[in-house]
């Protein structure tokens, strides 16, 4: 499950990133003949922003994300595992947090408008924290129970 769910962020990351730099060239070419295309920026603006929650949300479930690993180089072993799990678990509730703020944020602003594009929402933008927070904390939660399970086998997969 965790696989697929990660292909279907990474998907939807990598649609918003074409959906950005096609934007983008639209916006360019656009000024250059002097036609005003005003929804340009906010499309690119608000694709970019799925792109990269998407995008951080895979890298997380990767462990590609920023980190300082400079104990993680020293342990081995148990003492290396207990440290992914302290990792996971402050991680886990980042995640629950990111979750949770995010649908607040969703609720109260769902309704405002684009400047540019009034029938589109700002709910549509706003969505894209709790996704990210939801599979962040399913990402962790699923890193937690590996570790629990292989804790006293071998060392945890980075």
């Amino acid at each position: 499950m965790i696989k697929w769910l990660e292909r279907i962020q990474l998907t939807i990351g990598v649609l918003f990133l074409v959906t950005f730099f096609v934007t983008i060239i639209i916006q360019v070419m656009t000024r250059f003949t002097g036609v005003s295309a005003i929804w340009t920026e906010e499309v690119a603006t608000y694709s970019f922003i799925w792109s990269v929650f998407m995008g951080a949300a895979v890298m997380l479930n990767r462990r590609e994300h920023f980190q300082f690993d400079f104990l993680l180089k020293k342990l081995k072993g148990k003492g290396k595992n207990s440290l992914y799990l302290i990792n996971d678990v402050i991680l886990l509730a980042f995640s629950f947090a990111i979750f949770y703020y995010g649908i607040q944020a969703v609720q109260n602003f769902w309704a405002y408008e684009w400047v540019s594009l009034e029938y589109m929402k700002m709910g549509y933008v706003w969505i894209s924290v709790p996704i990210m927070g939801a599979t962040m904390f399913i990402y962790t939660l699923a890193h937690i129970l590996r570790n629990v399970k292989n804790f006293n086998t071998r060392e945890v997969a980075e």
